[in-house]
């Protein structure tokens, strides 16, 4: 469903199958070209260690602020399209993945239904999410709280950029 108001979004991606830098450009890309959904700020990529299942390979992560014209429902299911398009497959949670796409924020809002939770129930928590989100967000509010109030409350050890230039997306 579409409206004619823009939105904002903070999507997170990540991915540790394949060539994950190259998937994360390829969905920054798709949702780019799309009619109702501007990418208006990319982080830098960040090479980050397995959160959850910790047995399996690191992850490149990165977020993306999106101008959109989605309803929050209707932009998670055109990520969620997108994956699916990537070929991820959903074996195990927290497991390795081509390519993950989450709705982190919108508009400031804050929802809760079986199909979306914003803002993202677990992003508090995650230095991979925060610390990209900070690059073009750090006094976003989650919870009562800026992303860089949160980040510098966070454990990021072992996270580390993997490519400093914000446009890396538009080389792949």
């Amino acid at each position: 469903m579409r409206d004619s108001v823009n939105h904002w979004a903070a999507l997170g991606l990540g991915g540790n199958i394949g060539d994950a830098k190259v998937s994360i450009a390829r969905a920054l890309v798709l949702l780019d070209a799309r009619p109702d959904c501007d990418v208006i700020a990319v982080s830098r990529l960040y090479r980050t260690p397995p959160w959850g299942k910790t047995d399996q390979a690191w992850f490149f992560n990165a977020c993306a602020a999106v101008s959109t014209q989605l309803s929050p429902e209707a932009l998670l299911q055109t990520c969620l399209s997108i994956e699916r398009d990537m070929k991820r497959e959903r074996l195990e949670r927290w497991g390795p993945r081509t390519i993950d796409i989450d709705v982190l924020a919108y508009d400031g809002i804050k929802q809760s239904d079986t199909q979306l939770e914003i803002p993202h129930p677990r992003m508090t928590a995650r230095g991979f999410v925060l610390m990209p989100l900070a690059d073009f967000a750090p006094g976003l509010e989650v919870e009562g709280c800026t992303v860089a109030n949160w980040l510098a409350n966070t454990d990021t050890t072992g996270i580390e950029v993997a490519d400093d230039d914000l446009g890396w997306w538009r080389k792949y």
